[in-house]
C-alpha cells in the first residue's frame, strides 16, 4: 500500500494541503538508497543540526541548496588521479554520487555548513517572523462606559 488517503482528515482543516504532498513526497524519497548515513539532532526549540557521514568528500565535492522549504545535499566524487600502481584488496570506502532531500519546516534557514572529519554537518534555525510571534495585548482600565439600568429600562416601552 502506498498511497494514502488523506482525505478524511482535510475535511475538518484549512490549508494543510501542503501536509498530504510532502508526507507523499517523503515516502516516494525514502524508499531509495540509505547513503549516505545520516542523523538529524534537535539542539533546543528553534536550533537543528544535520550530520552526515560523506567519508572521501572534500569540500569542493559536496553541493548544498536550500531552496522553497527543501535542503538537497549532493556529493560527486571529482575525478581523482589514482595510483596506478596500487591494488585493492578490499574497496570499503563508497566514493559514490549521492543525493538526499529534507522537507524543511516554513521559517527553518541554513545558517552554517562544515566537513571536519568526514563528517559534513549543517547548522538550522528556525526564525518566525515577528508579526507571526504572539503578543501580549494590554487591557486598559477606565475606557469603557457603565450602563445605568434605569436609562436603559425607561427607553424600553414593551419591558415594562
Amino acid at each position: 500500500m502506498n498511497a494514502l488517503d488523506f482525505s478524511p482528515l482535510f475535511r475538518s482543516t484549512v490549508g494543510f494541503d501542503r501536509l498530504s504532498q510532502m508526507l507523499e513526497s517523503s515516502l516516494l524519497t525514502d524508499q531509495g538508497s540509505s547513503y549516505p548515513p545520516y542523523n538529524i539532532v534537535k539542539v533546543d526549540d528553534d536550533h537543528y543540526r544535520i550530520t552526515m557521514a560523506v567519508a572521501g568528500f572534500s569540500e569542493n565535492d559536496i553541493d548544498i541548496t536550500a531552496k522553497e522549504n527543501q535542503l538537497v545535499v549532493q556529493g560527486k566524487a571529482l575525478d581523482r588521479e589514482e595510483n596506478k600502481d596500487v591494488t585493492y584488496l578490499h574497496r570499503g570506502i563508497a566514493e559514490r554520487a549521492f543525493e538526499r532531500r529534507f522537507q524543511l519546516a516554513e521559517h527553518i534557514r541554513v545558517t552554517n555548513a562544515g566537513l571536519s572529519n568526514g563528517l559534513l554537518t549543517v547548522e538550522l534555525v528556525r526564525e518566525i517572523p515577528e508579526a507571526m510571534k504572539p503578543r501580549k495585548i494590554d487591557i486598559k482600565s477606565g475606557s469603557a462606559k457603565k450602563l445605568d439600568v434605569k436609562d436603559d429600562k425607561q427607553s424600553c416601552g414593551s419591558c415594562n
